[in-house]
């Protein structure tokens, strides 16, 4: 290989090992500004998720203070009140009178799927800033009229939390795919796979529908919308396109222990306007793959995990530049076993995605910025979502109408 050659691949090779340095733009995002100082914001449903964002709060003491809490049951206030500066936030069994405190400028809502839209609506209403845990809403009426609201008030910050969305890693693979690494991407194939029951402990049985709520129809979009929603998410972002039609399937097929919602799904998605078809599929069952996400193209495969990423030139790719051996190039090219180039975004490890959601959120409401997580593009995934459920539980097949189209 010629040594033009050579410095032209480590060149552009060099955009994916550990010689990135995000653009100006990118650094400018991920850093955390300080234009309004704190911000006062309470907690909306203390489980799992809503303890999790209170302990990535706790790393943002300059941009946030954590001054209510709020749940319906006591034993999860009592556990989210021992997370750091939470000792000292006002506790709440009822949302209506955090929402009615002038100490709460902002909430995260992190409660069961079919309560959110009122939630949030009632948060719009009462003049706060929001940060609402995705999918968005339960179904596709309630997601239509939270835009609509949420256009009213411009001055009110409303994201959603698909948190993929602000990290590095993702908006670099968004990037890569603009600048035309994969060439002309056609299949996806994602998986968010466990081996467990996915239920809670219960104090009492009188309790198990709040706390395992995610079994339930009545409450929960089960696993598309707990886990598939994140990847059908991030196509939509990255190719700025949304579903066409949706094909599914699923069952109750290992646990059978009163649950509604399946615990095994398989989702096919046809991208008309971009030309792709989408393999989205989860299960109970089986804990091997764990998260995958590939996007295939015909220059190349990106093949992610939640904070890691490699590119895989094709043959015909890897012709046009030849064998980089990292040894004679000014830049080092770092190859796996499997001759993939990792993705690297700086020198610094990757935090926590919520993470930067957050400072995201910090951001959008002191800039008055749209985050890159907003209603409508929250909306596109709840829809999604909701099509992907009906042609599951209903074996149909589901096409996206005009009505859904948000701007």
């Amino acid at each position: 290989m010629t040594n033009v050659l050579r410095r032209d691949f480590c060149k552009q090779a060099g955009l994916l090992t550990g010689s990135l340095l995000l653009h100006h733009q990118l650094a400018e995002a991920f850093a955390p500004r300080h234009l309004t100082g704190k911000i006062r914001i309470g907690i909306i449903g203390c489980g799992d998720r809503g303890t999790g964002l209170l302990k990535i709060l706790q790393e943002l003491p300059s941009l946030f203070e954590v001054t209510a809490l709020c749940d319906e049951l006591p034993f999860r206030l009592h556990d989210a009140q021992k997370i750091g500066t939470a000792s000292k936030a006002k506790t709440y069994a009822d949302y209506h009178a955090l929402l009615d405190s002038r100490a709460v400028e902002a909430v995260i809502i992190s409660v069961p799927l079919d309560r959110h839209f009122q939630i949030a609506k009632d948060a719009l209403l009462a003049g706060k800033q929001v940060y609402l845990e995705k999918t968005m809403t339960y179904d596709i009426a309630q997601a239509l009229e939270l835009v609509r609201l949420s256009q009213q008030r411009p001055n009110q910050t409303l994201q959603i939390g698909h948190q993929y969305r602000s990290s590095p890693l993702y908006y670099r693979v968004k990037e890569m795919i603009k600048q035309g690494y994969l060439g002309k991407v056609t299949q996806i194939d994602c998986r968010w796979d466990r081996n467990g029951s996915w239920r809670r402990p219960v104090p009492e049985p009188g309790l198990e529908r709040k706390i395992n709520w995610r079994m339930y129809r009545e409450y929960s979009g089960g696993l598309a919308a707990e886990l598939l929603s994140h990847q059908l998410d991030f196509i939509n972002w990255a190719f700025d396109t949304h579903a066409d039609e949706v094909f599914g399937t699923g069952g109750i097929d290992y646990y059978k222990d009163g649950r509604e919602t399946y615990d095994n799904v398989q989702v096919m998605v046809r991208y008309t306007q971009a030309g792709m078809v989408g393999n989205f599929g989860a299960t109970c069952g089986n804990a091997r793959d764990g998260y995958l996400f590939k996007l295939k193209g015909t220059k190349g495969t990106i093949s992610l995990l939640i904070d890691q990423g490699i590119y895989y030139p094709e043959q015909e790719t890897l012709k046009q530049y030849g064998t980089v051996d990292g040894v004679t190039g000014a830049t080092k090219i770092t190859w796996d076993k499997n001759g993939g180039i990792p993705i690297v975004t700086g020198k610094e490890p990757l935090k926590d995605g919520s993470w930067y959601a957050l400072s995201d959120f910090y951001r959008a409401i002191s800039e008055k910025q749209l985050p890159d997580s907003n209603v409508v593009t929250g909306a596109r995934a709840a829809c999604t979502v909701h099509l992907a459920n009906r042609a599951i539980y209903n074996h149909t097949v589901e096409k996206w109408q005009p009505a859904y189209d948000l701007s």
